[in-house]
């Protein structure tokens, strides 16, 4: 099962970093293979929303719920998607007038047929890449609510 482990030193609160995560509406914004959001719950411990994925051309999508310990933990399960195992899990550390650390671990596996060995491809990508696009994004605008 494919694992990435990546983290950064951002000069932002936790609290602006796990806003951002969790603001599922926006990824479109700045995530270049998202091609659209559905956010189907939120409240103070959970959201649930489903991404629509287009990474050149190859399409899918992934549902998830995300157990929320702001501004710290966010937590995420697989609900539906292309996966036989997918969990997450993001790490807000704060570091004094240095900001914050956001640490991103994920392992998932796909199921192995043919359309799946595409998608690792593709997902292992996205996933490579993920930390750094919340990292641009948050120094872009502060990490800021949209």
């Amino acid at each position: 099962m494919p694992t990435v482990r990546k983290s950064a030193i951002v000069q932002r609160s936790c609290a602006q970093l796990f806003r951002l995560v969790d603001e599922v509406e926006r990824y479109p914004e700045f995530l270049p293979w998202c091609s659209g959001t559905r956010l189907m719950e939120r409240d103070e411990r959970t959201t649930v929303a489903r991404i629509d994925i287009d990474y050149r051309g190859l399409k899918t999508h992934v549902v998830t719920r995300n157990a929320k310990e702001a501004p710290r933990l966010m937590s995420l399960e697989l609900v539906e998607g292309p996966f036989d195992r997918f969990r997450g899990e993001w790490n807000f550390t704060p570091l004094g007038d240095e900001g914050c650390r956001a640490e991103f671990a994920l392992d998932y596996a796909f199921t192995g047929g043919l359309l799946d060995a595409l998608l690792e491809g593709v997902f292992g990508n996205i996933a490579a890449t993920l930390v750094e696009r919340f990292v641009e994004r948050a120094q872009a605008d502060g990490g800021e609510a949209g």
